[in-house]
């Protein structure tokens, strides 16, 4: 009985402690509303910052014909520059985004600085995902929107294959995942290469026609919108051969900093939902019927709209910060992705690339789409 007694006693003054140190911290701290405005505001995600600046800034190529290649008029245009302009019209829900656009040309060894500089929000670059740039270079990477590999260009006539050019020298850009793959094939294949590196296109194009270089590696499709546009007083595309040698895997994708998962899933759905556009059949041709009347659940989720069905109504809300129609506006801004690559790289372009492996996985390709529901 008595120690029941004094274990009552002693909890009851426990208690009372408690709520007099509570009381104590009640009075000396400061409001915790006040405290977390200012840390909630420091803590706002980048799409929210791209929508009150009224400018996405994309880090892109200048000088890759059919990807990113500033025009005559100092535009930049290509298969790259449609996905920036497709994240765009999904951050600010409208078709209408030229003015909204800032493209800023940076070359491949600065990119990665430059990202976690903050000079641009995403990187839409033909840039290779690799464990290192996802580790170390702190870059975290959409949906692939191009597979490709690396090869080899030659002057038509002065090699057969890669095998062929010992005691020869390469032209490749400095900074990049090339120079290391040039390496480990010429060694898996037997010969010796000299490795001449510059930063940039143009120059690695000056020091081929000088004759510097007996070959030029990049990825294909690089060499492919390279060799499309050789001067004619040079011997025109005809008097280049990109051989077959597949010297590497480069799954190309959009990159933005680690650490903001919203903005992150906000490119990578974008990408994905341009693919599952293709693959549903909608089009920039037929997207204002399929708004009207979806011809399926998958296409009402992928175009953010109601879906009719016998027994009930279906309606998906992404929740990826985005409107739930977002991509209505980038259907209407470039179309799906087989109508952003025939416009810039397929067969009826000077490219003139079969889809390949960038054909739908119902095609024989391998790109596949994950699903809006």
């Amino acid at each position: 009985m008595r120690r029941s007694t004094f274990a009552r006693l002693g909890a009851l003054v426990a208690v009372v402690a408690l709520l007099a140190a509570a009381c104590q911290r009640g009075d000396d701290a400061p409001d915790a509303t006040d405290e977390e405005q200012p840390a909630q505001q420091e803590q706002e995600g980048l799409l929210q910052q791209i929508r009150d600046r009224g400018t996405l800034r994309c880090g892109v190529n200048n000088t890759v014909p059919g990807f990113g290649f500033e025009t005559g008029g100092g535009e930049i245009e290509g298969f790259d520059i449609d996905f920036c302009t497709a994240i765009a019209a999904a951050v600010f829900n409208t078709p209408d985004v030229e003015e909204m656009i800032e493209l800023i040309p940076i070359d491949a060894e600065e990119r990665f600085n430059a990202l976690r500089a903050g000079e641009y929000d995403v990187l839409v670059r033909n840039t290779t995902w690799t464990s290192s740039r996802d580790g170390s270079e702190g870059v975290a990477f959409a949906h692939v929107n191009f597979y490709d590999g690396q090869a080899m260009m030659v002057r038509d006539g002065e090699f057969g294959a890669v095998e062929e050019m010992d005691d020869t020298s390469v032209c490749v850009t400095t900074g990049t995942t090339t120079e290391l793959n040039l390496a480990d094939y010429t060694a898996q294949v037997g010969v010796e290469v000299e490795p001449v590196t510059y930063s940039e296109n143009p120059q690695l194009q000056e020091a081929f026609i000088s004759g510097r270089c007996d070959g030029w590696t990049s990825d294909r499709s690089q060499l492919a919108g390279i060799r499309s546009a050789w001067p004619d007083e040079e011997g025109g595309p005809e008097s280049l051969v990109i051989l077959d040698d597949v010297m590497s895997k480069e799954p190309l994708a959009p990159g933005v900093l680690d650490g903001d998962q919203e903005w992150h899933e906000a490119v990578d759905w974008v990408v994905n939902g341009l693919i599952l556009a293709e693959e549903l059949g909608v089009d920039s041709g037929n997207l204002d019927q399929q708004v009207q009347n979806p011809d399926d659940p998958q296409i009402a989720g992928l175009l953010g709209v109601a879906f009719e069905a016998e027994t009930e109504t279906i309606s998906v809300d992404s929740g990826l910060g985005l409107e739930n129609d977002f991509m209505q506006a980038v259907l209407q801004a470039v179309g799906n992705y087989g109508e952003i690559f025939d416009r810039h790289l397929g067969t009826n372009t000077p490219i003139g690339l079969d889809r390949g492996v960038n054909a739908l996985w119902t095609d024989g390709g391998i790109q596949y789409a994950m699903p809006f529901r």
